[in-house]
């Protein structure tokens, strides 16, 4: 049996690598925890290719990580939560900000999604959120939506010492 693993997005990265951005050290908590904790981290390619438009797939920390391409099963279920996203958006049950990578995020969830080792999606993507509560609503995702802003210690309900 596969350990429990992580999904992490570009975001994630973002904040994990530069001190500047919101939530770093939230970063820095969860990938201490994930690795302390044996918890797989997992980066789609999808998410490589976003975040070589800011920085270079050197900088990420790829002994620790298990790349996932997006596969053919990944790619139909895409089309499902796809649907799903852009009827919801249609009929004004998702509002959001003027994005064209709700694609992108449909990807990154199906490959959590279908993916069995896979438990969590970690993001600071608001947007991204609202996508995943409407598709968790509308049909059974096997995985937890994780949120940057919060704190490793009250994600997974552990006292700060």
């Amino acid at each position: 049996m596969k350990p429990e693993a992580v999904l992490l997005d570009t975001g994630f990265f973002i904040r994990l690598l530069n001190p500047a951005f919101s939530y770093h050290e939230n970063a820095i908590g969860y990938y201490k925890y994930f690795l302390e904790n044996e918890i797989a981290l997992v980066c789609s390619t999808i998410s490589i290719g976003e975040y070589c438009v800011v920085g270079v797939l050197e900088d990420l920390p790829l002994k620790n990580l298990q790349i996932l391409p997006f596969n053919l099963n990944h790619a139909t279920r895409t089309g499902e939560l796809a649907r799903i996203a852009f009827d919801a958006r249609r009929n004004k049950i998702l509002e959001t900000k003027e994005r064209l990578i709700i694609p992108n995020d449909t990807k990154l969830f199906s490959q959590a999604d279908i993916e069995p080792n896979i438990k969590y999606y970690l993001s600071s993507d608001t947007e991204s959120n609202k996508i995943y509560n409407v598709l968790i609503e509308a049909d059974k995702l096997n995985f937890r939506f994780l949120d940057l802003s919060i704190k490793y210690q009250q994600a997974f309900g552990l006292l700060e010492l």
